[in-house]
């Protein structure tokens, strides 16, 4: 299946998708400081430069998007029918990525939180700031929030 935009449109939509200061970040780090925790951003000396860290605490946070990470049985990850081995490749290669970001850090003796997407889309922003306040209270080495519907 040929793609429906020109591909100087499809280039150009492409390139304005934020890697940092994304929405679903930028909530994360209203709630993390509206909470009254300090933090510094993306730590480029830590595996997978982390989008927040509490450096205090030896707290790593990723905020994914669920696209881009491959945040499997949600319902905003949805393979492109357009050159899909491509596209598979590429995501995947990306999970795999955070998945040795996650296990490095860990064995740094860092604690480690991935906030997808669609938990920032779906909760409510109490509920959210609720369960990640939870999780670094917690003394789980990693964990992950992201919203339980799919499709």
């Amino acid at each position: 299946m040929a793609d429906i935009v020109q591909p100087q449109v499809r280039s150009r939509m492409m390139s304005g998708i934020r890697g940092k200061n994304s929405k679903p970040e930028i909530l994360v780090r209203r709630l993390l400081f509206a909470a009254g925790f300090r933090f510094r951003l993306h730590r480029r000396d830590l595996a997978g430069t982390p989008d927040i860290v509490l450096p205090s605490r030896k707290i790593a946070i990723f905020v994914h998007g669920c696209f881009w990470h491959a945040h499997n049985e949600c319902r905003y990850f949805k393979l492109p029918s357009t050159r899909p081995e491509f596209w598979k490749a590429k995501l995947q290669g990306n999970a795999k990525r955070d998945q040795r970001a996650i296990a490095s850090l860990i064995s740094s003796g860092w604690r480690v939180l991935s906030i997808w997407e669609c938990a920032t889309r779906e909760f409510q922003e109490q509920s959210l700031g609720e369960e990640i306040i939870s999780w670094i209270n917690g003394d789980e080495l990693s964990g992950e929030i992201g919203s339980v519907t799919n499709n």
